[in-house]
């Protein structure tokens, strides 16, 4: 292919400088927002797609059952809703090759798409869906953003072909090439292996959450911001206006499941509306060209990045500033993922449009580069040479560079978390806020733990001992504000064996099963002689400090473990530590401390090593992953445990009539007997509902995961504040509603549970409206 300079500094919408010439108006705004051409029709439609985008799906809405995530949004929300995701989004696609070379893909839980999906939410118990023997190959997938969408889609194909040189016919090394689906040209997707808006979204409803569609009417596929219906081609005939409309070639499928919920599990409409807010996001403001970025558009064009990269491609508004050629080209054999999708090879890749880039880390394919000087570096193949000519110039030169990037849209939104720059401080009482009202010194503190708590750790800080489960602590913790609880498509997966004798065996890599590695072409399966999975539904944090002030003897004066002082058949015990500390966090209450909470979420879960303290126990002290240890260092650990020793309980919702009476009714049928209202400390009465103990809720033939001192069908009371705002319920989130959860109550809970079926309608009513107050 031949390269292309094509710098030169144009005067593009209003007036304004830009890099690489001028850009087609109306078609940038900030990140999250409509096009600014979108029409007031489209804008009610982009605010309803926006809304489904967001809509959680649950187990009664045909969520699954297998799946990854349980909305749209999930891989989908950085800087903003339609964004990428962070490394705890990526996903694996899998499949295997015959000894003559074939690929096929592979299948998990008996869905299609070669998406290997991490919960299966059976009818029986949730667990790890299995994965074929035959799968050999697990290329990880980071989130692709959808900003632009539409304009792509309106990209015509002559327009993409006519930079193609699949032969390098100009011998510069550069020989890109399309992909094709169905016979059209492709653009969408890490190999552009998709041609279509629709198949785009619909695919991965299906493959991630298992959500069944039917495929648009042509008459609504003529109504979306991108006409898309089949009226404007014909498998034999160009367009009137000689090019063929690729929206064309989505396939009339219809895609079922076999779960309890009735297909389509989305309606058509909520498609409908889903596939024209991605079709209407606006990319991100270009900034006008300053010293820095003029340095750094001349060294893009001088080391040839153009010629992949390139800066425009015409659209039917005007030139759209992509910086792609949308073909697919040779990353060299270090970025190869093993897979074949369309045309595209193992080691081919569709060239990543550039604009907003800077807001959408992490980078590549698998999200490998935290950054884009990193990204820059592990560019091979057809783009090694390019790579090479840039790093010969210096550190400067590659400065220029990213600084070029930085500006191609977004910058203003871009944050090391999710929390837009700048985020204030909710007041005391509310979601998010502090317990107390804060000293200045104390506020900047808490402002910096929760900083730290939302921010995205990459590999280049030690994410992952190889395996890890999330890249921040409000990866998990962000319902419905940082700090919270998180849906089901969070939750940590355990495993075990249980041998011949009955007896519960903690497999060789411990009992946490977790879903990401920082290994490339490698995926995470269980144990093999694995017979027991447990799901954890994630935990909210507000109020943790307050627990962690309970005096131990205000927790131990409510222990009955052998039935002595109530003839209730409750019998709830204390959990204690090897070291005979007493454990209050966690579903079966195995920390002692919100200390040893933040190490010991920090090595389980992210995978990082902390610094060995006097007192503190967990934690992991060191990992072979090649980043210097302590990867979390105790300056940050204590900022982080003063952020959840400070964030405020939830807020308790005003006590009506109605409200008094559930009350008395939860008091009544014997809740009150393990949910303690209550428990007294130094700071005053701490309202959780619980009372810190164990007890076995679990029918006597379950069998679940052994915790620290807990056994296998005991759990934590389940502190209840805040329970309106932190379903899925249960500890493993199998409940969507509060009175599911209560019917699962065996063991201890079975006399409570049988009172509750008893109760009227009006009672039963009441006692929602008291359990979603708390």
């Amino acid at each position: 292919m031949r390269r292309i300079f094509l710098f030169a500094l144009w005067f593009g919408c209003g007036g304004e400088e830009y890099p690489h010439g001028e850009i087609a108006e109306g078609i940038m705004g900030p990140l999250g927002d409509p096009v600014p051409y979108a029409s007031a029709e489209q804008r009610v439609t982009f605010a309803r797609g926006r809304d489904t985008a967001r809509r959680r799906f649950d187990l009664k809405d045909g969520l699954g059952p297998a799946f990854n995530v349980t909305f749209c949004g999930a891989c989908h929300e950085r800087p903003v809703l339609g964004g990428s995701a962070g490394m705890y989004r990526t996903f694996f696609l899998t499949g295997f090759r015959t000894p003559d070379g074939a690929f096929f893909q592979g299948t998990s839980a008996g869905m299609s798409g070669g998406v290997l999906r991490m919960y299966d939410y059976s009818p029986s118990e949730p667990a790890r869906p299995p994965i074929p023997e035959a799968t050999t190959i697990f290329a990880q997938r980071n989130p692709i953003p959808t900003f632009g969408t539409g304009l792509i889609a309106e990209i015509s194909e002559e327009e993409i072909l006519s930079r193609a040189d699949p032969d390098d016919a100009d011998g510069d090394g550069v020989s890109g090439r399309a992909n094709f689906e169905r016979g059209f040209v492709g653009r969408f997707g890490r190999k552009a292996q998709t041609a279509s808006v629709e198949g785009f979204i619909r695919g991965p409803l299906f493959n991630h959450a298992g959500i069944t569609t039917l495929a648009l009417t042509d008459e609504q596929r003529a109504r979306l911001p991108v006409d898309s219906s089949s009226h404007q081609v014909s498998d034999s005939a160009p367009s009137a206006s000689g090019l063929r409309p690729a929206q064309a070639a989505v396939l009339d499928l219809e895609l079922t499941d076999d779960d309890s919920a009735p297909d389509p599990e989305l309606p058509r409409e909520d498609l409908f509306d889903l596939v024209s807010f991605t079709m209407l996001l606006a990319v991100g403001e270009v900034e006008r060209l300053g010293d820095t970025t003029e340095r750094g558009a001349e060294l893009f064009d001088e080391v040839g990045c153009p010629a992949c990269h390139t800066p425009r491609l015409m659209g039917p508004r005007g030139p759209i500033p992509i910086y792609s050629d949308l073909l697919i080209h040779d990353m060299g054999p270090e970025l190869a993922d093993g897979l074949d999708q369309g045309v595209a090879t193992a080691a081919e890749f569709r060239t990543q449009p550039l604009w907003s880039i800077g807001a959408v880390g992490p980078y590549l394919h698998d999200g490998r580069a935290d950054s884009l000087e990193l990204a820059i570096r592990l560019h091979g193949g057809e783009a090694a040479r390019s790579r090479d000519e840039l790093l010969a110039q210096g550190p400067e030169a590659m400065g220029d560079v990213v600084e070029l990037l930085l500006s191609l849209g977004g910058r203003d939104q871009t944050s090391q978390g999710l929390l837009p720059p700048g985020s204030p401080v909710p007041p005391v009482g509310e979601y998010g806020g502090p317990a107390s009202p804060l000293g200045e010194a104390e506020l900047s503190r808490f402002v910096a733990g929760r900083d730290l708590f939302d921010r995205d750790f990459g590999l280049s800080r030690g994410l992952g001992a190889p395996r890890f489960n999330g890249d921040s602590c409000r990866a998990c913790h962000f319902d419905p504000v940082v700090g919270g609880s998180g849906p089901r498509d969070v939750n940590v997966m355990r495993h075990g064996i249980v041998n011949a004798t009955g007896e519960f065996v903690y497999p060789a890599v411990g009992s946490i099963l977790h879903k990401e590695t920082r290994l490339r072409n490698q995926g995470v399966s269980p144990q093999q002689q694995a017979t027991v999975f447990e799901a954890r539904q994630t935990p909210h944090l507000f109020g943790l400090g307050l627990i962690d002030q309970i005096p131990d003897s205000v927790i131990l004066v409510r222990a009955d473990p052998n039935d002595s002082l109530s003839p209730e058949g409750i019998s709830g015990r204390p959990a204690w530590t090897d070291d005979g500390r007493l454990g209050r966090f966690g579903w079966k209450a195995q920390v002692p401390s919100v200390d040893e909470f933040v190490r010991d979420a920090t090595g389980a879960e992210l995978g990082m090593t902390v610094e060995r303290q006097e007192g503190l126990t967990f934690g992991l002290l060191q990992d072979d992953d090649g980043v210097p240890d302590p990867e979390l260092s105790k300056a940050d650990a204590e900022v982080l445990a003063f952020f959840l020793k400070n964030l405020g309980p939830p807020p308790r919702v005003a006590q009506g009539e109605v409200e008094r009476s559930g009350q008395a009714v939860f008091e009544r049928i014997g809740c009150a007997e393990c949910h303690v209202p209550a428990l007294a400390s130094p700071a005053g009465e701490v309202g959780l509902y619980s009372d810190l103990l164990l007890h076995e809720i679990l029918a006597p033939s379950a069998m679940g995961i052994e915790d620290g001192s807990a056994d296998v069908r005991e759990f934590r009371t389940a502190p209840l504040w805040g329970l309106a705002k932190t379903n899925p319920y249960w500890h493993d989130g199998r409940a969507d509603t509060i009175a599911e959860a209560i019917e699962l109550h065996e063991g201890e809970g079975t006399a409570a549970r049988s009172l509750f079926r008893r109760l009227s309608a009006v009672d039963r009513s009441d006692l929602m409206a008291f359990l979603e107050s708390l």
